[in-house]
C-alpha cells in the first residue's frame, strides 16, 4: 500500500496535522480491521451535571433511574506515554530538497511528518506524547502530555523544524541521548528518529540507547536514511565532489570506483547495528525516506501492544 498516494495533493508544511490524519485513515482503510479496536474510554465516576455545560457526556440511563442529571467524569490517565526524539543535525537535512518535491522527501521533512502520524495515533488513543530534538545542543524539552493544547505545540514545534534553514550543525547524540534518558522519569515507549551519523564511538552510542531503557523504558530506534544515494550510492560515473555537511570536509571521486566497496560498509554497520540492537533488546527500524509510512505506523502498533 503507497500511503504517500493520499497526500500527494497536499505538500505545504502548514499542513501538517492535515496531512498527518490523510496517512493514518489512509492506512485505517487498507486495514481489514482498524487497528484501534479495543481502545475505550473509560470514565471513573459522575458527577452532578450544571446548567450551561456541554450535554455530549449525561448519562441519561442514570437520569431515568433518579430523575437527575449525571454527567461523566472521565479518567485523566492514559494508556501509554511516548517520547519522540528528533535529530535534527545537518545530515538530517539531506538529500537537498528541489522545488517540485515534497518537504517529507529528506530525512528531516520525513522523520516530522512521520512523528506528526504517531501523535495522531497517540490522540486517538488517548496517549501522553513528549518532544526533544537535538543537534550539537538540546533544542527543545517537552514532557509527556495528552492535552489539545499541549499537543498543538508540539506539532507547531515540528512544523518549525521545517521552517528553519540549514546551517552546519553536527550531531552530539550520545551527550542528549543521556540528558534525555535523564528526563524521563515515568515508564513510556521512546522513539527516536536519527540517521546514526554521530560522533563518538559505537560503544559510547550503544551505552546511550541502553540509558534511555532505564526505568523500563520501551525504546524504538528508527534509522532514516536516503536508500538511492546513502546506501546504494546511485550515482553516475561523472567526477564527484561529495562535501560531509556537517564538517564541510570535501572529497573528489567517481562514483563508479568507490561504489562496491561503499555499499559493502554500509551493509556491514547496518547489520552490526541490528545486531547491537537485537542483543540490548532495542527495537531497530531501518527506513528509507523514498518508501511510505506504512512501516512506522505497523512498528509503533506492534510494540504498543507489547508494551506491558
Amino acid at each position: 500500500m503507497k500511503i504517500e498516494s493520499q497526500i500527494d495533493k497536499i505538500s505545504s508544511f502548514q499542513h501538517l496535522e492535515l496531512l498527518a490524519n490523510q496517512v493514518v485513515e489512509g492506512f485505517i482503510s487498507g486495514m481489514h480491521k482498524s487497528p484501534f479496536h479495543g481502545f475505550s474510554t473509560e470514565f471513573a465516576e459522575h458527577k452532578v451535571y450544571n446548567v450551561g455545560e456541554s450535554t455530549k457526556h449525561i448519562d441519561w440511563k442514570l437520569f431515568a433511574k433518579t430523575d437527575r442529571l449525571y454527567t461523566k467524569q472521565f479518567e485523566e490517565e492514559t494508556n501509554l506515554r511516548c517520547h519522540i526524539i528528533i535529530d535534527n543535525s545537518s545530515s538530517m537535512h539531506f538529500p537537498k530538497l528541489k522545488g517540485n518535491q515534497n518537504f517529507y522527501e529528506n530525512k528531516i521533512g520525513f522523520s516530522v511528518l512521520a512523528s506528526a502520524v504517531l501523535m495522531n495515533l497517540l490522540k486517538k488513543q488517548r496517549d501522553a506524547v513528549g518532544l526533544s530534538v537535538f543537534s550539537d545542543t538540546y533544542e527543545y524539552y517537552a514532557p509527556e502530555k495528552g492535552s489539545d493544547r499541549h499537543h498543538r505545540m508540539v506539532l507547531n514545534t515540528l512544523e518549525n523544524l521545517l521552517k528553519e534553514p540549514v546551517v552546519k550543525k553536527s550531531t552530539d547524540t550520545i551527550t542528549f541521548l543521556h540528558q534525555i534518558a535523564e528526563k524521563i522519569h515515568r515508564r513510556s515507549m521512546i522513539i527516536l528518529f536519527t540517521d546514526m551519523f554521530q560522533t563518538g564511538d559505537e560503544d559510547q552510542l550503544l551505552n546511550a540507547l541502553q540509558h534511555l531503557k532505564h526505568n523500563k523504558h520501551k525504546v524504538v530506534l528508527f534509522h532514516v536514511f536516503d536508500g538511492k544515494t546513502e546506501f546504494n550510492f546511485d550515482f553516475d560515473n561523472a567526477p564527484r565532489k561529495f562535501i560531509d555537511i556537517e564538517t564541510a570536509e570535501e572529497i573528489s571521486v567517481f562514483a563508479d570506483n568507490v561504489k562496491e566497496e561503499y555499499e559493502k560498509q554500509v551493509s556491514f554497520y547496518f547489520k552490526k547495528l541490528a545486531l547491537s540492537c537485537a542483543q540490548n533488546k532495542i527495537k531497530y527500524v531501518p527506513v528509507n525516506v523514498r518508501e511510505d509510512f506504512e512501516k512506522i505506523i505497523l512498528t509503533y502498533l506492534t510494540e504498543k501492544q507489547n508494551f506491558g
